[in-house]
């Protein structure tokens, strides 16, 4: 499947510190792309490199098919979306006007203002002043500022980090819808599950390297133990051994009708990542 994200070697160093050291990997297009890590270990320096905001100290990078530079300015911009922690609005100007402001900008039809704000649930607040909305309604107007052109890439660094439970939900059945169109989206979050919902594969990065690359589905396959963990109707919690000499125990449970609940391993993306590198992400 063709690319849409390319990178060999990619390594940045500020100074004496290294914040990437030799990473590669490659992003599908159509492909939900989500990178995991603590503050600090090098999500944020990869997007900016990404698109074009800091040159790399080494490695290779393509996006698009052309490295960042080899675009446009406006050829670049009119095919990627990015809300990151640099993105901005018009505080005096009402959520309407912002994105009219970017609509003219991309040319884009007005009435693609109306469809944004309905799948960032934000239809009510056309007309309010943006120096008025809460920091999750900022976020919101973020996110359809980076999405109203329909790019054909879209970086998300933390998206739905200021958001409570039901607008986070909101967005990510819109970025679903957006990536059911053929948009490529390459995330940032600290968010577990909002990882394992949206993503076809994940990255841990950890320290400025790379410490695993899959789905999450192989993750938990790779890290569980695979035992039965069997809750019985006298309140007994029992992990059993998956494999052929356990059989007649698990047998005798059911067949006397001991067994409530009963589940194997699956360990949580973040119980994983605290495995691989010892650190808890924030949330």
């Amino acid at each position: 499947m063709e690319q849409a994200i390319e990178v060999k070697g990619l390594s940045k160093v500020f100074g004496e510190s290294t914040a990437i050291k030799g990473i590669g990997f490659g992003v599908k297009k159509g492909e939900i792309f989500g990178l995991l890590g603590p503050s600090g270990s090098g999500k944020t320096t990869t997007i900016k490199i990404l698109t074009g905001e800091l040159e790399a100290s080494g490695g290779q990078v393509q996006v698009l098919g052309k490295h960042p530079a080899e675009f446009g300015s406006s050829d670049f911009k009119s095919r990627i979306g990015l809300l990151s922690d640099n993105s901005a609005l018009y505080e005096r100007l009402t959520v309407y006007d912002n994105l009219k402001l970017f609509c003219r900008l991309y040319d884009v039809p007005l009435q693609r203002i109306d469809e944004i704000l309905q799948e960032v649930n934000l239809g009510e607040a056309r007309k309010q002043t943006v120096s008025k909305l809460s920091k999750g309604m900022k976020q919101r107007v973020l996110l359809a500022k980076a999405l109203i052109h329909k790019p054909d890439l879209v970086f998300l660094d933390e998206p739905t980090s200021a958001l409570d439970p039901q607008n986070a939900a909101h967005i990510h059945l819109g970025l679903q819808k957006l990536n059911d169109a053929g948009t490529t989206i390459f995330l940032t979050t600290h968010n577990m599950e909002e990882a394992a919902l949206l993503c076809d594969r994940v990255a841990f990065l950890h320290l400025g390297e790379f410490q695993e690359l899959d789905s999450p589905e192989a993750l938990r396959y790779k890290y569980s133990t695979h035992a039965f963990h069997v809750e019985t109707f006298s309140g007994e919690r029992l992990a059993i051994d998956n494999g052929p000499a356990s059989a007649d125990r698990i047998r005798e449970l059911v067949a006397a009708g001991e067994v409530k609940a009963m589940h194997t391993d699956n360990p949580t993306l973040g119980q994983i990542f605290l495995k691989v590198t010892g650190k808890e992400l924030e949330q």
